[in-house]
Protein backbone atom coordinates (compact mmCIF):
# COMPACT_ATOMS: atom_id res chain seq x y z
CA UNK A 1 0.00 0.00 0.00
CA UNK A 2 1.29 3.64 -0.40
CA UNK A 3 2.35 5.69 2.58
CA UNK A 4 -0.06 7.99 3.26
CA UNK A 5 -1.04 10.22 6.00
CA UNK A 6 -3.77 8.05 7.37
CA UNK A 7 -4.15 4.28 7.61
CA UNK A 8 -7.47 4.18 6.31
CA UNK A 9 -11.00 5.98 6.33
CA UNK A 10 -11.57 5.14 9.80
CA UNK A 11 -9.07 7.99 10.93
CA UNK A 12 -10.39 11.14 8.61
CA UNK A 13 -14.51 10.47 10.25
CA UNK A 14 -15.60 13.54 11.33
CA UNK A 15 -16.83 13.40 15.08
CA UNK A 16 -20.60 13.22 14.21
CA UNK A 17 -19.55 10.16 12.38
CA UNK A 18 -17.28 8.54 14.44
CA UNK A 19 -20.06 8.66 17.43
CA UNK A 20 -22.91 7.15 14.94
CA UNK A 21 -20.17 4.69 14.36
CA UNK A 22 -20.38 3.31 18.05
CA UNK A 23 -23.97 4.09 18.49
CA UNK A 24 -24.80 1.72 15.87
CA UNK A 25 -21.69 -1.09 16.77
CA UNK A 26 -21.38 -0.83 20.70
CA UNK A 27 -24.72 -2.22 21.86
CA UNK A 28 -23.95 -5.63 19.21
CA UNK A 29 -20.70 -5.59 20.47
CA UNK A 30 -21.79 -5.80 24.42
CA UNK A 31 -24.32 -8.12 23.24
CA UNK A 32 -21.83 -10.99 21.66
CA UNK A 33 -19.47 -10.60 24.65
CA UNK A 34 -22.81 -11.37 27.04
CA UNK A 35 -23.01 -14.45 25.32
CA UNK A 36 -19.79 -15.22 26.08
CA UNK A 37 -19.11 -17.30 29.65
CA UNK A 38 -16.22 -15.59 30.73
CA UNK A 39 -18.03 -12.14 30.85
CA UNK A 40 -21.33 -13.21 31.82
CA UNK A 41 -20.58 -12.17 35.68
CA UNK A 42 -18.93 -9.10 35.05
CA UNK A 43 -21.62 -7.64 32.03
CA UNK A 44 -25.01 -9.07 34.11
CA UNK A 45 -27.33 -5.98 34.25
CA UNK A 46 -25.86 -4.32 31.61
CA UNK A 47 -28.32 -3.41 29.49
CA UNK A 48 -26.65 -3.63 25.80
CA UNK A 49 -28.83 -0.55 24.30
CA UNK A 50 -27.66 1.83 26.82
CA UNK A 51 -24.05 1.38 25.44
CA UNK A 52 -23.99 3.62 23.09
CA UNK A 53 -21.29 6.53 23.37
CA UNK A 54 -17.87 6.88 24.92
CA UNK A 55 -19.02 7.91 28.20
CA UNK A 56 -21.22 4.47 29.05
CA UNK A 57 -18.52 2.53 27.71
CA UNK A 58 -16.01 3.99 30.24
CA UNK A 59 -18.48 3.18 33.05
CA UNK A 60 -18.81 -0.55 32.29
CA UNK A 61 -16.29 -2.60 34.64
CA UNK A 62 -12.35 -3.39 33.76
CA UNK A 63 -11.54 -6.83 33.10
CA UNK A 64 -8.03 -6.80 34.57
CA UNK A 65 -5.27 -8.81 33.43
CA UNK A 66 -5.21 -11.43 36.72
CA UNK A 67 -9.22 -11.97 36.52
CA UNK A 68 -8.11 -13.52 32.80
CA UNK A 69 -5.32 -16.02 34.65
CA UNK A 70 -8.02 -17.01 37.26
CA UNK A 71 -10.81 -17.72 34.61
CA UNK A 72 -8.74 -19.83 32.48
CA UNK A 73 -7.30 -21.66 35.14
CA UNK A 74 -10.97 -22.51 36.09
CA UNK A 75 -12.10 -23.33 32.40
CA UNK A 76 -8.83 -23.80 30.80
CA UNK A 77 -7.49 -22.69 28.05
CA UNK A 78 -9.52 -19.77 27.48
CA UNK A 79 -11.26 -18.99 30.20
CA UNK A 80 -14.49 -18.61 27.97
CA UNK A 81 -13.67 -15.52 26.37
CA UNK A 82 -13.84 -16.97 22.79
CA UNK A 83 -16.62 -18.35 20.68
CA UNK A 84 -14.23 -21.23 19.64
CA UNK A 85 -12.34 -24.22 20.69
CA UNK A 86 -8.57 -24.47 20.96
CA UNK A 87 -8.35 -26.48 17.80
CA UNK A 88 -10.15 -24.30 15.40
CA UNK A 89 -7.55 -21.35 15.79
CA UNK A 90 -4.42 -20.62 13.89
CA UNK A 91 -1.87 -20.18 16.72
CA UNK A 92 -2.19 -20.02 20.42
CA UNK A 93 0.01 -18.40 22.75
CA UNK A 94 1.23 -18.49 25.92
CA UNK A 95 2.05 -15.11 27.78
CA UNK A 96 3.57 -15.03 31.70
CA UNK A 97 0.97 -15.55 33.82
CA UNK A 98 0.36 -17.79 32.12
CA UNK A 99 -2.14 -16.50 29.77
CA UNK A 100 -3.33 -18.14 26.99
CA UNK A 101 -4.39 -15.76 23.54
CA UNK A 102 -5.77 -17.46 20.62
CA UNK A 103 -4.96 -15.75 17.33
CA UNK A 104 -5.64 -16.35 13.69
CA UNK A 105 -3.83 -16.16 10.33
CA UNK A 106 -6.46 -13.34 8.88
CA UNK A 107 -5.17 -10.46 7.86
CA UNK A 108 -3.69 -7.87 10.56
CA UNK A 109 -5.71 -10.04 13.26
CA UNK A 110 -4.21 -8.10 16.34
CA UNK A 111 -4.81 -4.72 14.35
CA UNK A 112 -1.11 -3.95 14.56
CA UNK A 113 -0.76 -2.20 11.32
CA UNK A 114 -2.32 1.10 12.06
CA UNK A 115 0.54 1.67 14.96
CA UNK A 116 3.34 0.38 12.59
CA UNK A 117 1.54 2.89 9.75
CA UNK A 118 2.06 5.97 12.54
CA UNK A 119 5.51 4.77 12.89
CA UNK A 120 5.98 5.10 9.42
CA UNK A 121 6.66 1.84 8.45
CA UNK A 122 5.14 0.56 5.09
CA UNK A 123 6.36 -0.65 1.48
CA UNK A 124 9.82 -0.63 0.99
CA UNK A 125 10.87 -0.96 4.19
CA UNK A 126 12.41 -3.87 5.81
CA UNK A 127 11.48 -5.08 9.06
CA UNK A 128 14.01 -6.73 11.74
CA UNK A 129 11.42 -8.17 13.96
CA UNK A 130 12.90 -8.79 17.84
CA UNK A 131 10.02 -10.05 19.45
CA UNK A 132 10.16 -13.39 20.31
CA UNK A 133 8.31 -15.74 18.55
CA UNK A 134 8.63 -18.83 21.13
CA UNK A 135 5.59 -19.44 23.11
CA UNK A 136 4.51 -15.36 23.40
CA UNK A 137 2.43 -13.69 20.47
CA UNK A 138 4.66 -10.47 20.45
CA UNK A 139 6.73 -12.05 17.56
CA UNK A 140 3.73 -12.69 15.51
CA UNK A 141 1.70 -9.68 16.24
CA UNK A 142 4.39 -7.02 15.10
CA UNK A 143 5.02 -9.97 11.81
CA UNK A 144 1.30 -9.63 11.02
CA UNK A 145 0.92 -5.65 11.25
CA UNK A 146 4.12 -5.55 9.31
CA UNK A 147 2.51 -7.91 6.74
CA UNK A 148 -0.34 -5.27 6.94
CA UNK A 149 1.51 -2.45 5.93
CA UNK A 150 3.46 -4.03 2.95
CA UNK A 151 6.87 -4.19 4.70
CA UNK A 152 8.95 -7.34 4.95
CA UNK A 153 10.28 -9.06 7.92
CA UNK A 154 13.09 -10.83 9.53
CA UNK A 155 12.20 -12.97 11.85
CA UNK A 156 15.11 -12.11 14.14
CA UNK A 157 14.23 -12.61 17.84
CA UNK A 158 16.84 -11.84 20.23
CA UNK A 159 20.25 -13.16 20.74
CA UNK A 160 23.16 -13.75 18.35
CA UNK A 161 23.79 -10.05 18.04
CA UNK A 162 26.66 -9.88 15.93
CA UNK A 163 24.94 -12.06 13.38
CA UNK A 164 22.10 -9.72 13.93
CA UNK A 165 24.22 -6.77 13.02
CA UNK A 166 25.37 -8.92 9.82
CA UNK A 167 22.07 -9.47 8.68
CA UNK A 168 20.26 -6.15 9.26
CA UNK A 169 23.72 -4.77 7.08
CA UNK A 170 23.44 -7.57 4.50
CA UNK A 171 19.95 -7.03 3.54
CA UNK A 172 19.33 -3.61 4.25
CA UNK A 173 17.02 -3.06 7.65
CA UNK A 174 15.12 -0.09 7.72
CA UNK A 175 13.27 -0.36 10.60
CA UNK A 176 13.56 -2.36 14.22
CA UNK A 177 10.39 -4.10 15.91
CA UNK A 178 11.32 -4.97 19.81
CA UNK A 179 12.21 -3.87 23.10
CA UNK A 180 14.37 -0.46 23.40
CA UNK A 181 16.89 -1.80 25.46
CA UNK A 182 17.96 -4.93 22.81
CA UNK A 183 17.99 -2.20 19.81
CA UNK A 184 20.49 -0.24 21.88
CA UNK A 185 22.30 -3.58 22.27
CA UNK A 186 22.23 -4.17 18.50
CA UNK A 187 23.58 -0.57 17.62
CA UNK A 188 26.03 -0.56 19.90
CA UNK A 189 27.73 -4.29 18.78
CA UNK A 190 27.64 -3.01 14.92
CA UNK A 191 29.74 0.25 16.49
CA UNK A 192 32.12 -1.92 17.59
CA UNK A 193 31.78 -3.91 14.77
CA UNK A 194 32.61 -0.98 12.55
CA UNK A 195 29.21 -1.40 10.65
CA UNK A 196 26.85 1.13 9.62
CA UNK A 197 23.00 0.50 9.57
CA UNK A 198 20.23 1.63 7.71
CA UNK A 199 17.93 1.84 10.63
CA UNK A 200 16.29 4.66 10.80
CA UNK A 201 12.68 3.64 12.03
CA UNK A 202 12.00 1.66 15.20
CA UNK A 203 8.57 0.20 16.86
CA UNK A 204 9.26 -0.47 20.51
CA UNK A 205 7.82 -1.98 23.41
CA UNK A 206 7.97 -4.08 26.88
CA UNK A 207 10.59 -1.81 28.09
CA UNK A 208 11.67 1.76 28.99
CA UNK A 209 13.28 4.19 26.32
CA UNK A 210 17.12 4.29 26.74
Amino acid sequence: MAQTSYFDSLETRSPETREADLARTLPAQIARAQALPGYAGSLDGVAPDTITNVEALAALPVLRKSEIGKQQAQSAPFGGFTTKPAHAFTHIFQSPGPIYEPSSDAPDWWRMGRFLHAVGIGEGDIVQNCFGYHLTPAGMIFESGARAVGAAVLPAGTGQTELQVIAARDIGTTAYAGTPDYLKIILEKADEMGVTLGITKAAVGGGALF
